[in-house]
């Protein structure tokens, strides 16, 4: 396939020349108000089981709104703690919601945008992908999306600074994200997080062996088991698992839970768990 190169109206032009990609879901899937959103994340963090396991070099956490799985985030970014003040870039890697494409997406944004403030894009992260054909900027694929957005207050509460490298998976291959993350996976600057939901719209009780099952198949790394019965990032959990099990790292469960358990009724859930992978 072309690379193909799209451009979106939803980019800000700053005074610096740069291109900004604002905050599509502040004030929906978590506050706008940054002073608020700092204490939430933070609380969040700080409620999670001590996570006494070896250097997490990547974590997967749920993006929906925190008020349903920030709990569960808190308990992936609290394994990313001690090994925040090493960590110079951050991968993050989630599936598309709004718009239809063939492929990974990347931003032509200079920076994403949270309430926090701006994460500055990584320019080198095209170049590193740049003879890939799967691979290729999209922006209106990102102007909507929450998958990654997410995730960025809870780095940002982390990580001092930090480059940003924000990809979104579409109709792709496991094997497809798998060299995506060969080629982005770096030393100790670099922290992989891929961001998932699990199961949709099962009643509470279905939702929890559903999920169980989902999450035995992650710590057994069996990518080829995964689905979107499973998980709606199974293409970026799918990725992940080889390329870490290549590299001899292990997956950790961390939490895992459904949204009946927070704020949502339990006729109808949205599942959520956190691993960590070291």
């Amino acid at each position: 396939m072309a690379i193909c190169h799209y451009r979106s109206k939803s980019l800000r032009n700053t005074e610096a020349g740069g291109r900004v990609r604002p905050a599509a879901v502040a004030g929906q899937f978590y506050t706008r108000d940054p002073d608020r959103l700092a204490r939430d994340v933070q609380n969040f963090i700080e409620a999670a089981c001590p996570y006494d396991g070896p250097r997490a070099k990547a974590v997967i956490a749920p993006h929906a709104g925190y008020v349903y799985s920030g709990r569960i985030a808190g308990a992936a970014f609290a394994a990313v703690r001690r090994a925040a003040a090493t960590v110079t870039r951050a991968v993050v890697i989630g599936p598309a919601h709004y718009v239809p494409f063939r492929g990974i997406a990347l931003s032509t944004a200079s920076a994403f945008e949270t309430p926090l403030g701006r994460v500055p894009v990584d320019p080198a992260a095209s170049a590193a992908l740049a003879a890939l054909p799967f691979v290729h900027a999209h922006d209106t694929a990102h102007a909507p999306e929450h998958a990654l957005e997410v995730e960025l207050p809870f780095l940002q509460a982390l990580v001092r600074d930090f480059l940003f490298v924000p990809l979104v998976v579409g109709d792709a291959q496991p094997q497809e994200v798998s060299e995506v993350l060969a080629r982005l996976w770096g030393n100790d600057e670099t922290l992989i997080v891929i961001s998932s939901d699990l199961s949709h719209y099962h009643d509470y009780a279905t939702a929890q062996r559903l999920d169980a099952a989902t999450a035995h198949t992650i710590e057994q790394g069996e990518w080829d088991r995964l689905g979107p019965q499973n998980a709606c990032g199974f293409l970026p959990i799918a990725g992940l698992l080889p390329e870490a099990a290549r590299r001899n790292l292990q997956a950790r469960r961390l939490a895992l839970a459904n949204s009946g358990d927070s704020a949502g009724e339990r006729a109808r859930v949205v599942g959520y768990g956190a691993w960590a992978f070291a």
